[in-house]
C-alpha cells in the first residue's frame, strides 16, 4: 500500500485537478495542457538560474533550484501539469555510472557497458535522494488544481546510453550488443526496470500525482525487438509500480512507435499514452481503444513557427480528439528557440 504521505488523489481531489481527471478516463473540455520540457532553455528565468548553478547536473540535484525550475512554467503560463525537473539518466547514475553534461554536448555515462561488465557497477541509490527532496518541495508549492507529474526513462532508452556511454542516431552499438548476447541484455533491462520501479515509487511517496515513462528511442526497433525490449520491460515496471502505488496513473510515451502503438498499449497497459508528432491523430484516434486517454501531439516546430501553422495544427488535434479523454501536449520536447508569445497563443487556442 502507498504510505499516507503519498499524493494519491481521492475522487474529490481528482475533480479539482483536470489533468489527473483525464488520466483517470474523464473527458474535459477544454482539455488540460502541459508541455514536455516546459521547464527549459526557452525561458529566460531558466537560463539565468542554470548559468548561476553552472551546469545541468548541479541544477537538477539542488532541490531548491530544481523545485524553482519545475515551478517556473506554472508561474508564467498556468499549465495544468507540472513535471519534475530532472533527467532520464538519474537511474544509471544511481546504478553506479558516472554522469556528466559537457558544454555543447549531450550527456555522457562512464564506464560504458560495451567496455565494462555491469556487475562491476556499485549502486549509489543515495544519489536519488535530492530528487525526492525536490518532489517534496514542489508538492508543497503547487496549487490544488495542478497535477504533479514524475517520470523516468524506459529501460530500452536508458540502456542505449548505458551501453554506448552517450546518445547516438541509430543505437547501432547497443542493438548489436543485444543481438550478440541477448541474455546479458535482458539482465540489464531487468536491472534498469527494477530500480526504475523503486525510483518512481519514491517519487510517488514524496508527492507526485502521476508518472510518465519516456521511451525516447523506441522508434529505432524492429517489431520483435520492440516487443522484447520495449513492451516487456515497460510492462514489468507498470505491474510492479501499480502493486506498490495503486491509483497513481502511468503515462507511456514510446516515441516513434508508429504502427506498433496499439501493441504497446495492449501489452504495457498504461493509463494513458503519449503520441509523438509523426503520428496522424486521425489514425491514432481510430486505432486505439476509445477509452484510452491520449496525450499530444503537436509538432514542436509548429509551435516554434507560430502563426497559421500553429493555429491550424491545434485546431486539427482538438477536433480529432474531441470525443475521447485528451491531454494537449507536444509530440516531443519544446525547442529552446520557441518564442514565449507562441506558447501564450497555444494556451489561448487550446482553452478557447
Amino acid at each position: 500500500m502507498v504510505p499516507p504521505s503519498t499524493s494519491v488523489a481521492t475522487l474529490n481531489e481528482t475533480t479539482e485537478k483536470p489533468l489527473l481527471a483525464v488520466l483517470r478516463g474523464e473527458r474535459r473540455d477544454p482539455p488540460p495542457v502541459w508541455l514536455m520540457r516546459q521547464a527549459g532553455r526557452y525561458l529566460p528565468e531558466y537560463r539565468a538560474l542554470r548559468a548561476e548553478k553552472g551546469g545541468f547536473l548541479a541544477l537538477a540535484t539542488d532541490p531548491e533550484a530544481a523545485a524553482e525550475v519545475t515551478i517556473q512554467p506554472i508561474r508564467r503560463f498556468g499549465f495544468d501539469g507540472a513535471i519534475l525537473f530532472s533527467d532520464i539518466l538519474m537511474v544509471p547514475w544511481a546504478m553506479g555510472q558516472d554522469l556528466t553534461f559537457g558544454p555543447g554536448e549531450g550527456p555522457r555515462l562512464a564506464p560504458r557497458l560495451l567496455d565494462s561488465p555491469m556487475e562491476a557497477l556499485k549502486a549509489r541509490v543515495e544519489r536519488l535522494e535530492p530528487i525526492y527532496a525536490t518532489v517534496r518541495r514542489v508538492s508543497a508549492m503547487l496549487s490544488p488544481e495542478t497535477t504533479f507529474l514524475g517520470f523516468a526513462g524506459s529501460p530500452w532508452t536508458v540502456a542505449t546510453y548505458m551501453v554506448a556511454g552517450q546518445g547516438s542516431k541509430d543505437h547501432h552499438e547497443t542493438r548489436l550488443s543485444a543481438y550478440a548476447d541477448p541474455a546479458r541484455f535482458e539482465r540489464l533491462l531487468h536491472r534498469i526496470a527494477d530500480l526504475t520501479v523503486d525510483y518512481l515509487v519514491g517519487q510517488a511517496e514524496a508527492g507526485v500525482d502521476a508518472v510518465q515513462l519516456f521511451d525516447s528511442w523506441a522508434g529505432s526497433l524492429a517489431p520483435e525487438q520492440f516487443r522484447d525490449w520495449v513492451i516487456a520491460p515497460n510492462r514489468r515496471i507498470v505491474d510492479a509500480f501499480r502493486a506498490r502505488c495503486p491509483g497513481v496513473p502511468v503515462i507511456g510515451f514510446p516515441k516513434g512507435a508508429g504502427a506498433k502503438l496499439p501493441d504497446y498499449v495492449a501489452g504495457v497497459g498504461p493509463d494513458a499514452v503519449g503520441l509523438d508528432e509523426t503520428l496522424d491523430p486521425v489514425w491514432a484516434n481510430a486505432a486505439l481503444p476509445a477509452d484510452v486517454p491520449v496525450q499530444g501531439n503537436l509538432d514542436p516546430l509548429a509551435l516554434e513557427a507560430g502563426g497559421a501553422a500553429l493555429d491550424r495544427a491545434v485546431g486539427h488535434i482538438r477536433e480529432t480528439f474531441r470525443d475521447r479523454p485528451h491531454i494537449f501536449n507536444l509530440g516531443h520536447g519544446i525547442g529552446q528557440h520557441t518564442p514565449i508569445a507562441h506558447v501564450e497563443r497555444l494556451l489561448e487556442l487550446v482553452r478557447a
